[in-house]
């Protein structure tokens, strides 16, 4: 039976992440393609005795409907440690609680665009904000970067180019897919930009706190004086990502334009899970919890890099992420990494295409690998069998 479809269905494939992820079941491939935490690392025995106490002494209320904003508790909780450790002030009055960053994305989509509206990014960005945009059936304008994030110069062009563009996207701490990071100098100029030419800023920071090298970054949210920059944050990365607990920081009169969205998605993120993630931090300390998971991940980016450079061609170039969960490896031009991702398929190994995060197509030459995920010793592994496929070609 066919049934008649939104126009919009026609542009939206399925998330090349998800079914990569698929992959991750598969006990015999090593897998380097999704930006999974290590698993050993979740605080499991902590969560039994947090959930026994969540239904012991709030269990009516945990499983029952919650306000759309979310746990007060757990929004105050964002606000005095998350937020305030990345640079900036604000209350649970300027926190909704969302089910996963990735809920704010398609968020800020619903809010903002219209069809044929401008979005300005990063070239390459996050595929998932790419595909949770692309169901709103925007244009996107792509801004290249360098070493030290998106080229301010760059970025005023299109800005100037484009004066109805919606909002600039950008992953400023160790980007998704490339580990780059925004210099604090560059992070200023695009709050000025942004109020120059009136456009607001969306901030997507899953990473910051997962930095191997010196300390957390000022957010370009804690720059903002005017309310220009919505910020996206998550527990996914640092804590429990089975928890879905993301959240959203503004201004209340941007957030409230969230707040109705959200009350007509899903009503409000999980009670149970937002009690779990508040008692745990009232009971533990997060960064503590933070620090365990920097040591391992440190020790897993240097053996990844390090191996990399013993067995990868010469011509195959890859960035030197200072934290975050991922590399970024650059091909000889004429190489389509999708093609040779079926050969390492063979060599039971895996990693993501890069094309996918190009939203405008192209630059097939290049592709993601996470280091967060596999053992120490499935990283050495996988990357010689990586190795010995690109040195085949």
């Amino acid at each position: 039976m066919e049934f008649r479809l939104a126009k919009r269905m026609s542009n939206l494939k399925a998330s090349e992440i998800r079914e990569l992820l698929k992959l991750a079941e598969m006990p015999e491939i090593i897998s380097f393609a999704g930006g999974m935490p290590a698993p050993e690392l979740f605080p499991i025995k902590e969560m039994e005795l947090v959930t026994k106490k969540v239904l012991e002494d709030q269990g009516k209320l945990a499983l029952q409907y919650g306000p759309t904003e979310g746990y007060r508790p757990l929004r105050k909780i964002i606000a005095e440690q998350r937020m305030k450790k990345s640079g900036v002030n604000a209350d649970e009055n300027n926190i909704l609680v969302t089910s996963g960053s990735q809920q704010g994305l398609d968020f800020t989509g619903r809010i903002f665009l219209d069809k044929d509206d401008i979005v300005i990014c990063e070239s390459p960005s996050y595929l998932g904000a790419i595909n949770a945009f692309k169901a709103y059936e925007p244009k996107f304008v792509e801004v290249p970067m360098d070493d030290n994030g998106m080229i301010i110069e760059e970025l005023e062009k299109a800005l100037s180019e484009n004066p109805t563009a919606k909002f600039i996207y950008t992953i400023p701490d160790f980007q998704n897919p490339t580990g780059k990071t925004l210099s604090v100098d560059r992070r200023k100029r695009m709050v000025e930009l942004a109020e120059k030419y009136n456009i607001p800023i969306i901030e997507d920071n899953p990473y910051g706190e997962l930095i191997y090298e010196g300390d957390v970054l000022p957010s370009i949210k804690s720059f903002d004086k005017n309310g220009i920059v919505v910020y996206l944050g998550t527990f996914s990365k640092t804590f429990c990502p089975g928890l879905r607990i993301g959240w959203v920081c503004a201004d209340k009169e941007i957030l409230s334009k969230y707040i109705i969205v959200k009350q007509g998605a899903d009503l409000q993120t999980n009670s149970m899970s937002q009690r779990e993630a508040a008692i745990f931090m009232e009971n533990y300390n997060l960064n503590d919890h933070i620090n365990k998971i920097k040591e391992v991940y440190k020790k897993r980016r240097d053996l990844m890099l390090e191996t990399m450079k013993q067995e990868f061609p010469e011509n195959c170039t890859f960035t030197y992420p200072k934290g975050g969960l991922f590399t970024w490896v650059t091909l000889p031009e004429g190489l389509d990494a999708a093609k040779i991702l079926e050969i390492c398929l063979k060599e039971n190994v895996a990693f993501v295409p890069g094309g996918s995060f190009f939203p405008n197509g192209g630059h097939s030459n290049h592709f993601r690998l996470n280091f967060s995920n596999m053992t120490e010793e499935k990283i050495v592994e996988g990357i010689k069998r990586l190795g010995k496929v690109l040195r085949s070609l």
